[in-house]
Parts: structure tokens; sequence; C-alpha cells
């Protein structure tokens, strides 16, 4: 199995379908971390589209969403489910960032979070606008969710140079 990337490490590449909610609008493209380039991103592991837990962690981060923004950040979520799940899930709950498709759970696998017939562990990576990983979290269980607020510090870390 692949081990995570370490803090300080480049994120492993991926491209990846996508959908994204606006309004009433639905937009489905490819999403590359390439894309992201210049800008911090969070990337946010879960394992299933409207279960308990990821349910309202990511429902959570959309109600706060301006505060990532705010510090010049995106948000995109990764779980195994297809497009037109993700599209009834972010309809149903409104979330407001991309959900991205893992086929085969390849990308997970790739970042060392895929836990054999279990699914990708809930997890999420900080990574600078080069991509790096300055900052992570992986749940060993995943009934838990890293706040808003613990995000945004590290993403104010970031920003200040820390």
């Amino acid at each position: 199995m692949t081990r995570a990337p370490e803090v300080g490490a480049a994120a492993p590449d991926f491209a990846l379908p996508g959908l994204l909610l606006s309004s009433d609008a639905v937009r489905r493209r490819e999403y590359r971390l390439a894309d992201a380039k210049g800008r911090p991103l969070v990337l946010v592991f879960y394992p299933g589209d409207g279960t308990m837990v990821c349910t309202k962690q990511l429902c959570s981060y959309t109600s706060e969403l301006d505060r990532f923004k705010d510090l010049g950040a995106d948000v995109w979520a990764v779980s195994p489910q297809d497009l037109d799940s993700h599209e009834k899930f972010a309809r149903k709950h409104g979330l407001a960032f991309p959900l991205l498709y893992d086929e085969g759970q390849a990308v997970a696998a790739a970042f060392g979070i895929r836990a054999p017939g279990v699914g990708p562990r809930r997890s999420v990576f900080v990574l600078d606008g080069d991509g790096v990983v300055r900052w992570r979290h992986i749940a060993l269980v995943g009934l838990t969710f890293r706040s808003t607020d613990t995000l945004v510090e590290q993403l104010a870390l970031l920003r200040d140079g820390r």
C-alpha cells in the first residue's frame, strides 16, 4: 500500500471527473491538481455521499465556504461515488464546491488513504499553491472530521508563511 504524502512532499498528481453545483445549474468537467496551481487547495476525501458524518462534514464546509475563499483557497471533495450520485447529494444539501469521482479509488490509493474493504479514510490535505502538502489529517475510524476552524487556521498559517 502506498504511504500518504508527508507534510512538505508534493501531492500525487491526478485528473478526475467532477461537478460543481452553482445556483441550479451543474457543471461537469475534469479536475486536475494542476488546475489549482497558484491557490491553496483543501482536498477532502470522504467515504460516501449521503452518509451521516459525510453529510455533516460537507455541509459545514459549504456553510462556511467564504472563510476558505477569504484565504484564497479552494475546496474539492473526493469520494468513490459516481457523478450522478454526487449531483443528487449536492442538490439535496446545496454543496457549493466541486465533488470529484474517484472511480476505483486510484487517487485515494495514491494518497495512501484507501482502507481495503472499507474505501477511503476520511482525510483532509491542505496543499499550497505549488501542490505541496502543508497539513494533513487522516482518520483511523472516520466518525468525526476536522472543523472549518482547524482548516482555516492551517490556511492562515500557510498564508503567513509559517
